[in-house]
């Protein structure tokens, strides 16, 4: 190159400021992308299921509680306002049945309570333990139908129960024809039947627990219910929480198969649920309405009641 002639493009210097600029700014601009897709991502990947849930679970439900507004037979599809209301708190059956719920709450404690001390003697690998868990579990995987039956036949005024009683001097028991009786006997044989599904739940919870706080329980010398109250119930504090809830609503929604064989919601309606009078109202008595406005206090006992129970559980866990 000749003295006076300027350098070619390519040879020319680029100056660092603008380049160094141009590089800064492309990857804040790159990160800045990077951050908004990784916020992004969980709602897209949550989308879906609340799509689900929106169709299939909050739309239905808004519909069921606009059609409870509305009225049956000769006023199909007029508004009636809380007519429905009305007359349901005035029937004495749906009232048996809120009382039923009522028995519900306070047996529920005892009905998780089964699994959950069963579930710590298999995790403590009692001899047995992996049968013990087989047979636990096999009552869940029955029709309520066919477990009705069978607890049918088991209960009747002369059946086996009653007789191995009379040999103890203890007298007959009408399990399902006494309106004292029947509620709780209904109950006892749905937790027998359901308590395997929350057994598998409490084994899981007890995969996450730290097997050091048992071994350490174990060289300070506590008994076995020290160790249950002090580790392995605040280490199993969600568990416990998530079982309550799924039980209650077990409960709640699923006895309408061994209310209909057992006892036909008798004697006297005295085993009466919410569900069995919304398949009565809706089935029987032709009255789709009146039943929607069952549906809606049934979700909204089940909502307060399961909102109860997470907090009186998170408190007591705080205390713990």
């Amino acid at each position: 190159m000749q003295l006076g002639e300027s350098p070619p493009l390519s040879a020319r210097p680029t100056p660092l400021g603008r380049a160094d600029g141009a590089g800064h700014a492309h990857r804040k601009t790159r990160r800045a992308g990077l951050l908004s897709g990784e916020r992004l991502s969980p709602f897209v990947l949550m989308a879906p299921a609340i799509l689900v849930i929106v169709l299939f679970r909050l739309w239905p439900l808004l519909l069921g509680v606009n059609f409870s507004l509305t009225g049956d037979g000769d006023r199909n599809g007029v508004a009636v306002g809380l007519d429905n209301y009305v007359e349901l708190f005035a029937d004495p059956l749906f009232l048996g049945a809120l009382r039923n719920v009522g028995w519900l709450v306070l047996l529920l404690p005892v009905a998780v309570a089964i699994p959950g001390i069963l579930a710590t003697f298999i995790y403590l690998r009692v001899p047995g333990h992996r049968f013990y868990r087989s047979v636990y579990f096999f009552p869940a995987v029955l029709s309520p139908v066919i477990v009705g039956s069978i607890f049918n036949l088991l209960l009747s005024f002369d059946g086996p129960l009653n007789r191995v009683l009379g040999v103890l001097s203890a007298g007959p028991v009408d399990w399902l024809g006494d309106s004292h009786v029947a509620m709780f006997t209904v109950v006892g044989v749905h937790v027998w039947a359901t308590f395997g599904m929350a057994l598998v739940v409490f084994l899981s919870g007890f995969a996450t627990l730290d097997p050091a706080l048992l071994d350490a329980a174990r060289s300070d010398g506590a008994t076995l219910p020290q160790v249950i109250r002090h580790v392995i119930v605040p280490g199993l504090s969600r568990t416990i929480q998530f079982v309550f809830v799924t039980t209650m609503i077990g409960m709640l929604t699923s006895m309408f198969g061994l209310i209909y064989v057992m006892t036909s919601g008798g004697p006297g309606g005295s085993t009466y649920l919410p569900e069995y009078y919304i398949w009565i109202q809706q089935g029987q008595m032709n009255r789709p309405a009146y039943a929607s406005a069952a549906s809606t206090v049934l979700f909204l006992v089940m909502l307060v009641v399961g909102l109860a129970q997470v907090g009186i559980l998170r408190r007591t866990g705080r205390e713990d």
